[in-house]
């Protein structure tokens, strides 16, 4: 998923008092950037605030985070009936404290009650709310009280805390089961995956204590000790990689002639333009990205990756022509990994439940389709582009394709099938794994994998060849 930068820098607290832990004072710190939308949870917990913290602490602080962030729904449901004056609001800060504090009340059974309580009582007096703790402490009290386990909500979105309205749209687009499935991972830790990208014969002993990935014959399940184990002793031969995106990236790479130009239109961070490089070492890839930062960090990234070197680096709005210098250029192979909503990755960016309205898929929709539109005419004769976002909805996906194919002459859609037979050929693919997907998440030729029904986050990914000169 790309996603629009936000900067951000450390927020300045009123002095804390002495009785917050480190871990939550952070936590409330991160929880309030992104309220105010600077940065992103992934960005915020690898960053400066959790710097100084021991790992203890560091683990507490994202546990925190991630959990508010994937709860806040249904915490605010307890929150509120208990409030004198719930049509007024409250105060950021308060609200995140209390948050904190249900979070902890009822989601971690190894805080003492009497910690979760008084330390969101301490966060809204460092916060100069001094004149809600009264309010907080008796609110965190009555919820402490309760019975264990709650009774189950009704409401398939309020039991998941989910937006009632994508729950709704995804029961009417896959059914009610499917949409449980996918509520229910979102409320998950996706598992800790990576992706071998040194020789064989290099292999280290440590992967076969590792469980094979679900999809690709190269991905590997670990605890989050032996993945930073593996990362640290062998740092150029392994990426943190869902299996969902790395299979978006494994079609894209198939099938390019040997000494071919890639075109990887939304390249940052660069996992995909890794795995594109690492098919193709031969091939002139081409990454670009809108964001100079972000290339930048992919630049760093990429750089000490032998097989990498051919990469080239472009800033530049993707919606717009290349410039001068590549303006002339085509490309054998196109990835269009596009920004979007980033519905199928609601487990990883919990956030974005709280933020998306209906009416941003369109907008999303609008620059997708400039996009791939202007992608499509740096298609080679004969070459074949890869669309792809990290969002289940069909406005992103389907009807921008569908938009895109009838608005450029000398294109047609390919069915994702036949790359899915090639992989399994070429052994990419685990011992059935592309008839399984083409039974599950193949339809009307594109290529649809639901978080919770299929083994990775949602992805969605549609095939299109050039048939003619563009005129």
């Amino acid at each position: 998923m790309k996603r629009p930068e936000r900067p951000h820098r450390p927020l300045q607290q009123a002095v804390a008092a002495k009785t917050i832990s480190p871990a939550r004072n952070a936590a409330q710190q991160i929880l309030t950037l992104l309220h105010q939308g600077k940065g992103h949870c992934d960005e915020l917990l690898q960053g400066p605030l959790l710097a100084g913290l021991s790992q203890e602490d560091r683990n507490l602080c994202t546990t925190l985070v991630m959990g508010v962030l994937r709860w806040q729904i249904a915490l605010d449901a307890q929150i509120v009936p208990l409030l004198q004056h719930p049509e007024k609001g409250l105060p950021e800060p308060v609200a995140i404290a209390l948050r904190l504090g249900v979070f902890q009340l009822l989601h971690l059974d190894r805080i003492p009650p009497h910690a979760a309580i008084s330390e969101s009582v301490e966060l809204c007096r460092a916060a100069q709310q001094p004149q809600t703790t009264g309010m907080v402490n008796a609110i965190l009290r009555k919820i402490a009280r309760l019975p264990r386990p709650l009774p189950a909500a009704k409401s398939l979105a309020l039991r998941y805390a989910h937006p009632s309205w994508l729950v709704q749209r995804w029961s009417r687009l896959y059914g009610k089961e499917a949409a449980e499935a996918i509520c229910a991972a979102g409320q998950t830790q996706p598992a800790a995956l990576v992706r071998w990208v040194g020789k064989d014969a290099e292999k280290p002993a440590l992967l076969a204590e590792l469980e094979a990935g679900k999809l690709l014959q190269t991905s590997y399940v670990g605890s989050s000790a032996q993945l930073a184990a593996l990362a640290a002793q062998h740092p150029q031969q392994f990426q943190m990689m869902d299996e969902g995106s790395q299979l978006v990236a494994e079609m894209a790479a198939c099938g390019v002639p040997t000494d071919g130009k890639i075109l990887d239109s939304c390249a940052a961070p660069g996992g995909k333009t890794l795995v594109l490089a690492q098919r193709n070492p031969a091939a002139e890839i081409l990454a670009c990205d809108s964001s100079s930062r972000r290339l930048q960090a992919m630049r760093k990234r990429l750089q000490p990756v032998a097989y990498a070197a051919r990469v080239r680096f472009l800033q530049g709005d993707a919606s717009q022509p290349l410039p001068a210098a590549f303006a002339q250029e085509q490309f054998d192979r196109i990835l269009c990994d596009v920004p979007c909503s980033g519905t199928g990755t609601l487990a990883r960016n919990p956030e974005i439940r709280h933020h998306l309205q209906p009416e941003d898929l369109e907008r999303h929709a609008a620059r997708q389709k400039e996009i791939l539109g202007r992608a499509m005419r740096q298609l080679a004769p004969g070459g074949r582009l890869v669309y792809s976002t990290c969002s289940l909805e069909p406005e992103e996906n389907e009807a921008v394709v569908e938009a895109c194919l009838q608005a450029e002459q000398g294109f047609r859609k390919v069915d994702v099938a036949t790359a899915l037979a090639t992989l399994q050929q070429q052994g990419v693919l685990q011992a059935d794994a592309a008839a399984t997907l083409q039974a599950t998440a193949v339809r009307d030729g594109y290529l649809r994998t639901l978080p919770g029904v299929h083994p990775c986050d949602g992805f969605f990914a549609a095939m299109i060849e050039r048939v003619a000169l563009y005129s």
